[in-house]
């Protein structure tokens, strides 16, 4: 039952994301995993897509779906794509997993004229009573232990609109999804997933 779940919000993940990407558009994925984001958006919007991964065997899997993918790390930055280059950058689900957070998001509102940003919110009813209990919450979206998450910096939606409007980015929508449904009412309580639609103001 499990797995149904997560496969649920894996397609919900990616019809929202697809809605906010312009059919035929240049995107750029980073940390883009084994490509499948990538090769959903080509199937879907006839996107020109390039992906951009540290992990050997994520990208022998870009390249075996028909992935165009970049071997490099996020943490060195993206000085190598020049500005406005993308019509949107994405980074799903692996923001929580940078070392220097703010730096990427600004350099991906660089690279691109718009930004799609998702992350596990961690203001989740389910991670606030786990914690209550004194452990660390383990749930469908922050699936590790403790001791072997590369997750390094956890925020909740809260968190993330506070950052925005101190950064003066726009965010343009915010959708809110738990086990494949979106959630609008107390979104940072009930919501599991973020999912932001962002650029510059």
């Amino acid at each position: 039952m499990q797995n149904n779940a997560n496969i649920t919000i894996y397609r919900q993940d990616f019809a929202i994301i697809a809605n906010w990407v312009k059919f035929g558009s240049k995107v750029l994925d980073l940390g883009c995993g084994d490509g499948e984001l990538l090769k959903f958006l080509r199937g879907s919007l006839e996107v020109k897509g390039y992906g951009v991964e540290k992990d050997d065997a994520n990208v022998l899997a870009c390249l075996e779906n028909g992935s165009n993918v970049i071997q490099m790390d996020l943490e060195d930055g993206l000085s190598g794509f020049e500005d406005q280059s993308f019509n949107t950058v994405i980074l799903s689900q692996t923001l929580q997993a940078m070392h220097n957070t703010e730096a990427i998001v600004l350099e991906m509102l660089r690279v691109g004229q718009e930004v799609i940003v998702t992350f596990p919110n961690f203001g989740y009813w389910r991670n606030r009573i786990q914690i209550t209990m004194g452990q660390m919450p383990v749930s469908k979206t922050l699936p590790y232990q403790w001791y072997d998450t590369p997750n390094v910096h956890l925020c909740t939606i809260n968190d993330f609109d506070v950052f925005c409007r101190n950064h003066n980015i726009d965010i343009l929508e915010r959708k809110v999804i738990t086990d494949g449904r979106q959630v609008n009412f107390m979104p940072n309580f009930l919501g599991s997933l973020a999912m932001y639609r962002l650029k510059n103001k």
